[in-house]
């Protein structure tokens, strides 16, 4: 049986997206499903190499250390490091993450997938194959996040959808409002406008809260034997975000999935 998808997108790059999918990776795990992380391309120098020797983005390897998995290079089969030469062709990529994700999904019961920047960058969404395209090929039902720290978080999330077209704008199934500061209380006028202006729930709002995992290579290497030093943390962000989202939508959405264009 075949995994199920999730899809975290974000209206920016650096709304909070990796860590979102660090934390449902662990929710999930707790949950008792087997869970495993996936992102097509990764554009970092910040790396590590897995137990087999492939370098992958950090990223990748902590949320699979969080869903208590070993990190391996199917979770990032696209790995992008300065001066970004050599790159494939968008046909052979597609071939290669689409490869790398199915060999995933009959491992795993869920795949807890994420996007890359946004995926309204018009220009390049021709080839597109780590946002929607990603979404479609997956069948992936996508939870758009926006962070309110930056500012302009009802045009960010009203402009993203409605520039997504109607098509794809049928994969996003609610919005998470990431990285509040203060009383989230305060911010239940906020919700109803989203939910109004967008047509679509918002899964939750999640506090600003500060994380501590390593940022350089230098401080992990990839050694699993560390992985210990981080259950702490891993089990914190989860709280945080699991206290914050609306579960049972979320679930729903999951065994909901989507039909494949």
């Amino acid at each position: 049986m075949k995994a199920k998808p999730i899809m975290l997108q974000g209206t920016a790059s650096g709304v909070g997206k990796t860590i979102l999918t660090l934390a449902l990776c662990r929710i999930f795990k707790q949950d008792g499903y087997k869970v495993a992380p996936f992102k097509a391309q990764n554009m970092t120098s910040n790396t590590c190499l897995t137990p087999a020797g492939d370098e992958i983005a950090m990223s990748q390897h902590l949320q699979a250390l969080a869903a208590g998995i070993e990190p391996c290079l199917d979770m990032n089969p696209i790995l992008l490091k300065p001066p970004f030469a050599g790159q494939k062709r968008p046909e052979e990529r597609a071939e290669l993450i689409m490869q790398a994700y199915e060999r995933l999904s009959e491992q795993y019961e869920i795949i807890v997938i994420e996007g890359a920047g946004s995926p309204v960058e018009l220009n390049l969404n021709k080839n597109d194959v780590i946002n929607m395209g990603m979404a479609k090929k997956a069948a992936a039902p996508v939870l758009l996040v926006s962070d309110i720290d930056r500012g302009g978080v009802f045009a960010s999330l009203y402009g993203t959808i409605a520039l997504l077209g109607e098509a794809a704008q049928s994969y996003v199934k609610a919005t998470i409002v990431n990285r509040f500061k203060g009383d989230v209380l305060r911010f239940s006028d906020g919700v109803t406008i989203l939910e109004e202006i967008t047509k679509i729930p918002v899964a939750g709002v999640i506090p600003f809260v500060p994380v501590n995992l390593p940022e350089e290579d230098s401080l992990y290497e990839g050694n699993n034997s560390l992985a210990s030093d981080f259950e702490k943390e891993f089990d914190s962000i989860a709280k945080t975000v699991r206290s914050s989202l609306d579960m049972e939508l979320i679930y729903q959405i999951l065994d909901g999935g989507m039909s494949v264009l």
